[in-house]
């Protein structure tokens, strides 16, 4: 059993806002002095945080421990503009916890000499409680289903098989460009969805390829999300009116369901027997594993410290702290793989394109070698074409020294 691990990441401030903000923070406690707002985290960055050390602090854990088999789930929460969109994507210049995810998940993979892996990846959003496939745009409405084998799934959800970095994020690039934004009196380009990057990672043995046809071989199976919540809102903030307030209503119940549900954990009301709303919401139910349930679980909790945010601040951070008390029990997820064939044929494909990457390298060798080749033997006609030329003008040169001595004689 483990709880779920909650760090808080404080928004730059103008420096007008600066001058008045109410809150005093340290590396793990928050407080407003002189009240009894006082709350204490796993890590509490300050605005000078770079998001290299927010990633540090859990999430890469998270990542590796699901190479090893274990399911993760990291959430960014917070009110609208408080920088949740820019901890998990970032920027070219500062990277966000998505990209250093994926590259970090790479990285050790090709480390782990004693597996095969396959990956593959899916991205969706939860826009006003509809699930849209932002890899596969014409999906749309899907819907959730669970089964003793898969679990809780989204039926018709896009997964495609990935093999780079590179690959992962452009697909990530593509989904972004259909993902809903909107303006708002407080955000030119505000979430007006949820969403959710899954990275499912299955690996085996490859010593086990050398047994007999007949032995099952344990399949490792995770799943990693990095979730990107739409921000809370205030109507009378946001200036929000017609679809934008629809947006915002729904952005608002979703997370209301989720704070009920992280409520009721905290108080364990599913061990003492009450009812834990995860069906309320389709956010909830897709991400009923990682609350509570067989996950690796991190919240990375986004606040403001304006004053004029004062409130939403601190009902974030109420938030965050119920999540404090809120228990896990992972463990490595392991099926056989000869009840699902699939994996068989994902594996074979996966090495199937391995085995045609070493032969692109071969012939890319033997091209550049073509290409060396090519060059010189350009190099020996451009010299030879130069001698012709040179041994040409000694001839005419010769021929005119005659011509002059025989002029001058």
């Amino acid at each position: 059993m483990e709880r779920i691990h909650v760090t808080v990441r404080a928004r730059p401030l103008s420096l007008e806002d600066a001058k008045t903000s109410p809150w005093k923070i340290s590396s793990n406690s928050i407080s407003i002095p002189n009240h009894s707002y006082k709350f204490e985290f796993d890590k509490i960055f300050s605005e000078n945080c770079k998001t290299a050390e927010v990633y540090e602090a859990r999430t890469k854990v998270i990542v590796s421990a699901a190479v090893r088999g274990f399911n993760g789930t990291v959430f960014a929460y917070g009110q609208t503009n408080s920088g949740k969109t820019h901890t998990m994507r970032g920027s070219k210049s500062e990277p966000g916890i998505i990209p250093r995810a994926v590259h970090d998940l790479f990285q050790i993979i090709q480390q782990d000499v004693d597996r095969e892996f396959l990956l593959r990846m899916s991205y969706m959003e939860i826009y006003n409680e509809e699930i849209n496939d932002l890899l596969a745009p014409e999906h749309r409405k899907l819907q959730i289903h669970e089964s003793p084998e898969r679990g809780i799934y989204v039926a018709g959800l896009r997964e495609e098989i990935v093999a780079s970095p590179e690959q992962v994020l452009d697909l990530m690039e593509f989904g972004e460009s259909h993902r809903h934004i909107g303006e708002t009196n407080m955000n030119l380009y505000s979430s007006r969805s949820h969403t959710i990057f899954r990275m499912i990672i299955e690996s085996r043995d490859r010593s086990e390829d050398e047994g007999n046809d007949n032995s099952i071989d344990a399949v490792r199976v995770s799943v990693l999300n990095l979730v990107d919540l739409a921000g809370s809102e205030r109507a009378a903030k946001t200036g929000a009116e017609g679809v934008r307030l629809k947006e915002g209503s729904h952005i608002n119940k979703s997370l209301m369901t989720l704070g009920t549900v992280i409520k009721k954990l905290s108080e364990d009301a599913e061990n003492q027997g009450g009812h834990v709303p995860y069906r309320d919401s389709k956010l909830t139910r897709i991400l009923q594993p990682a609350l509570g349930g067989n996950a690796n679980t991190a919240i990375i909790c986004n606040i403001t410290l304006a004053q004029i945010h004062a409130d939403e601040t601190k009902s974030s951070l109420q938030f965050a702290s119920r999540a404090l008390r809120v228990t896990n029990c992972a463990q490595v997820n392991e099926v056989s793989s000869n009840p699902f064939p699939m994996f068989e044929t994902s594996f074979a494909f996966i090495s199937f394109f391995s085995s045609l990457g070493c032969v692109e390298r071969d012939i890319s060798c033997l091209l550049l070698e073509c290409e060396k080749i090519e060059y010189f033997l350009c190099m020996n006609k451009i010299l030879y074409d130069f001698i012709t030329i040179y041994q040409c003008c000694q001839n005419r040169t010769g021929k005119l020294g005659t011509s002059l001595l025989s002029s001058a004689g």
